[in-house]
């Protein structure tokens, strides 16, 4: 097969960019990025070379065949007409992958099964026998992609994940993948940095997987030389010739690059890692240029006799808060370090957590979107240099302020600015306005005022519980405004909300979603902190100010949350994406028989269970269920589960380590709804929301339900100026 063909070469989400750049590199023609991965052309061996090069592809697939596969049927022929026995004999093995989207056939595993029984059928029409399928390492791997009913049949020529380099001996807890470390610093800019001869450290290396990838990228060494294992070494056109020549020009490239790897170094505070990332970097056969020891952070620093290079470093996350609070003077002493000892490197940090490294310090000059699995991570580039850092302590993108503002920030009521007192002005107004409605149908949580001024964009929310708290979340200002100008309406805030609303500042907290410096900074202050109780309707629950992003409650839903108790009473209630389970809290009080509560966060899910004990509600009729909930659905599908309410408010996108694949609401709504609409009793009711300002409902891909837009009927008199807070929908199965 000397003629070009055209592949896929199949990657993580954030990564399409600058493997389409590797790519053209490597030699391939007609390059062109899409979600998941890029497209080129090329003969056999630019295809082999991809899968011996990149750092960066997963998969190198050679695409058979393209067809409509509504049905099995349809399946079944498609994959018939390919002739499977050019590619592999009958004494062979093989294995399937299938992935699916937005199709009617939308279970993988049955996929496999009806391609596997085209394969089998076919070599036993011509031989009278039949191959066998095994799942680890076959000869011949097979992937099928289903989307929007039309399957794509490919040849798996890498076989296996190309990011396993087969140098990883052992492992510590959730490493980075290989490809994602290349593309760690590929963005950091070490290759430049490497040419130029400059050293590279990594202070929390773990099993040393930043380190051996920059080795491997100084030194011009092929991240497949180790593998034995490919998709195409059993393939019927396979040029053993080629693959040779390809080895041996890897060999010779890796001989001649060894002695270009400049000074590589990592630590870990951890005896045991250490060990685990020197056992790698020598299974990489790196063990000359690659240095891995067990020190504490506070200990680290460059070799005087090295030339400036890269600091790069994957610090933990937390998922809890806990951990986060534990986390911020570590990305501090980050700070600390870079400044006291790195002058004139470049830095780089991998996070999933951005408020976490706002801790650091230092102006990040650039930044970019990766993920970790199905975490949404960015990484932060810098310059340690003087003029690049912060005066004082850098404060968080996300702060708390309570009874310790600084003084300056706290101007007295005869100091108020022009601004300040409009401001004032304004909030008295929407008191006002709001009272009558407030006192007559007994609300005690409530927006006060959402960026009514447009100089003052911030979200106000009041909480009466045994106090009254003060929620206020800053909107990020535009580019266009002036720092300064948006720090003193920040200070005008802060100063007319203590008095007019009636509250010590002790009882406000305030999320900034800014980065602040110098004189004007705020430093990171408490609220009274935990959890408080608090009333909606007949439904007591517990919010939190302080210690997560939201609160616990989301305000605009409310009329949603009073129309399920008002309807639930002798039904089955199912909430999906349940976040703190407030939703089946009314339901519950409404006289829902029995509920199921489903989200993949044990965090919320605890948070749930105890808003279910303050209302003494019986937790053997009402079932908490830790779970992916697409994943989960399936499930209740194959199990014939029925409700007869259903309340679905996903995330835009998951975050979860839990999911394998990220989770998009515009992209997954219609396989999300069909599937919860199966579990919908003949006469029940789906309610469908989302905050998804962008989100366009692709009502023509539900079929068999009737969908009706309530999103105006769900809008309370405090969100009435902002209409687009929410969409939401009734869905309910045609007759």
């Amino acid at each position: 097969m000397s003629q070009t063909a055209s592949y896929f070469a199949t990657t993580a989400k954030g990564m399409e960019l600058i493997l389409a750049d590797e790519l053209e590199q490597i030699g391939g023609t007609q390059v062109k990025a899409a979600a998941g991965g890029v497209y080129f052309d090329g003969d056999m061996e630019m295809a082999l070379r991809v899968c011996l090069w990149s750092r960066l592809a997963n998969r190198v697939l050679l695409p058979l065949a393209r067809y409509s596969a509504q049905t099995p049927e349809q399946l079944y022929a498609g994959a018939l007409k390919i002739d499977w026995s050019k590619h592999f004999d009958v004494s062979q093995t093989f294995a399937i992958d299938a992935s699916i989207r937005r199709s009617k056939i939308n279970h993988s595993r049955y996929a496999e099964q009806v391609i596997k029984d085209a394969i089998v059928d076919q070599f036993k029409e011509l031989t009278d026998e039949r191959p066998n399928v095994q799942r680890e390492q076959p000869d011949i791997r097979i992937n099928a992609y289903i989307n929007e009913d039309k399957a794509i049949l490919s040849l798996d020529l890498s076989g296996d994940s190309l990011h396993r380099r087969h140098y990883r001996a052992e492992s510590v807890e959730a490493p980075l993948k290989e490809n994602l470390a290349a593309a760690i610093l590929i963005r950091a800019g070490w290759p430049k940095i490497a040419a130029e001869g400059g050293a590279l450290y990594d202070p929390m290396c773990g099993s040393g997987t930043l380190l051996t990838e920059a080795a491997m990228m100084a030194g011009d060494i092929a991240p497949g030389l180790l593998r034995e294992y490919y998709g195409f070494l059993a393939w019927k056109q396979f040029s053993p010739a080629i693959w040779q020549r390809l080895i041996k020009e890897a060999e010779y490239r890796r001989e001649k690059g060894l002695d270009k790897i400049p000074p590589i170094m990592g630590s870990d505070i951890s005896i045991k890692n250490a060990g685990i990332a020197k056992a790698n970097i020598k299974a990489a056969n790196l063990v000359w240029h690659v240095k891995a020891v067990s020190l504490p952070l506070s200990k680290v620093s460059p070799d005087e006799t090295w030339t400036a290079g890269l600091f790069v470093v994957n610090p933990p996350y937390g998922e809890r808060l806990g951990e986060i609070k534990q986390l911020e003077p570590l990305y501090q002493e980050v700070g600390s370090i870079l400044k006291a000892r790195f002058n004139g490197w470049q830095a780089s940090v991998f996070t999933g957590n951005t408020e976490l490294a706002f801790n650091i310090p230092l102006k990040s000059h650039k930044s970019y979107q990766l993920f970790n699995g199905a975490i949404p991570c960015k990484l932060f580039n810098f310059s340690v240099t003087p003029e690049r850092h912060f005066e004082g302590q850098h404060a968080s993108q996300q702060q708390y302020l309570g009874d310790n503002l600084k003084k300056a920030l706290l101007p007295t009521p005869g100091e108020w600015s022009e601004g300040a007192t409009m401001l004032a002005n304004r909030l008295r107004k929407n008191i006002k306005k709001l009272k009558p409605w407030i006192n007559n149908n007994n609300i005690h949580c409530y927006r006060l005022y959402d960026a009514d001024l447009p100089e003052y964009a911030l979200a106000i929310d009041i909480y009466q519980g045994e106090k009254k708290w003060v929620h206020v979340q800053e909107y990020e200002a535009p580019k266009t405004i002036d720092e300064a100008k948006s720090i003193q309406r920040l200070r005008d805030a802060l100063a007319v909300m203590p008095e007019v609303l009636g509250i010590p500042s002790k009882q406000l907290s305030l999320k900034i979603r800014r980065r602040q410096k110098g004189s004007t900074q705020y430093e990171k202050q408490g609220t009274d902190g935990g959890f408080h109780e608090i009333q909606e309707g007949n439904a007591r629950f517990l919010v939190n100010f302080k210690d997560y992003l939201d609160t616990g409650l989301f305000l605009d839903h409310r009329p949603i949350r009073q129309w399920i108790g008002e309807n639930a009473s002798g039904k089955q209630f199912l909430n999906l994406f349940a976040y703190t389970g407030a939703a089946t809290v009314h339901a519950a009080l409404g006289g829902a028989t029995t509920s199921t509560t489903v989200d993949m966060s044990k965090t919320y899910l605890d948070w749930a269970k105890n808003n279910f004990e303050l209302n003494n509600l019986n937790l053997d009729k009402h079932q908490l269920v830790r779970a992916n909930c697409m994943e989960w659905l399936n499930k209740a599908i194959e199990e014939q589960k029925k409700y007869e309410l259903i309340f679905i408010d996903p995330p835009t996108f998951s975050n979860s380590k839990r999911m394998e694949n990220v989770f998009d609401i515009q992209r997954d709504h219609v396989e999300l709804i069909n599937n919860a609409a199966k579990l919908l009793s003949k006469k029940g009711t789906l309610i469908f929301s989302t905050n998804f300002r962008k989100f366009k409902l692709d009502e023509a891909a539900l079929k068999g339900l009737k969908v009706e837009n309530i999103s105006r009927k769900t809008l309370s008199k405090d969100f009435e100026r902002n209409p687009k807070i929410h969409y939401c929908w009734m869905l309910s199965i045609k007759h």
